[in-house]
């Protein structure tokens, strides 16, 4: 693993504090109450820095959401590999959403990455932006996918990986809505209850989705 340098690791910290005022901003005022001028006062930067790293307000907003999903593809690719895909995903999704709200970047990916999606489901101009980010989840854990199938699995060259991970983050998105819809108030739900729409998911899409017709009939 390569350890960023200096000028990278500052990059970082720089998008990180703009990706996290935006969204801080948005739920405070509404995504239509927020100005990029606004965004850019909030983490303390020029404003021409701003569109050094986003090109709209929307697209910083949902980078928390992005960074939510870069943090979940790290879990999946950190789990024991003689777990399998299905059972590794439901682990990484559980340790990014269950993480500590702290202040460290990492520690708070879970907590920006629920108050993202909540947002997003309510706030349909951002919905083009989020497409963009379930892209490059769904190709990245499509890859993470293919390398965790054993040396010469033949599925791992075929259509699998692609189709297991977008039938998962499919299936993850569905799992999210249900589970915030047991929101209180700003409050997530429990995440022991998220666990129980994972575990039921994980098990529909083992079982097959194909179901047979009703007899005519009947």
């Amino acid at each position: 693993m390569t350890i960023p340098g200096r000028r990278e690791r500052k990059k970082q910290a720089t998008r990180s504090a703009v990706r996290q005022a935006a969204l801080r901003l948005a739920l405070r005022h509404g995504v239509e109450g927020v100005t990029v001028e606004q965004i850019a006062s909030e983490a303390d930067i020029a404003l021409r820095t701003f569109f050094n790293y986003f090109s709209s307000k929307e697209e910083a907003v949902v980078a928390s959401a992005a960074a939510g999903a870069e943090a979940l593809i790290g879990e999946f690719r950190a789990r024991p590999r003689s777990e399998s895909v299905l059972r590794a995903l439901r682990e990484a999704v559980l340790a990014v959403i269950d993480r500590d709200h702290s202040h460290d970047d990492d520690q708070a990916a879970g907590h920006d990455y629920v108050a993202a999606i909540r947002l997003i489901h309510r706030t349909p101009a951002l919905m083009p932006h989020q497409l963009a980010v379930l892209a490059a989840q769904e190709k990245a854990l499509a890859d993470a996918i293919a390398e965790r199938l054993p040396p010469g699995d033949p599925h791992g060259a075929g259509i699998y990986p692609a189709l297991c991970a977008a039938t998962a983050l499919t299936a993850l998105r569905v799992v999210l809505g249900r589970w915030l819809a047991h929101a209180d108030g700003d409050q997530p739900p429990p995440t022991d209850l998220l666990g129980q729409e994972i575990d039921h998911a994980i098990a529909a899409l083992a079982a097959g989705m194909d179901r047979p017709g009703t007899p005519a009939g009947g």
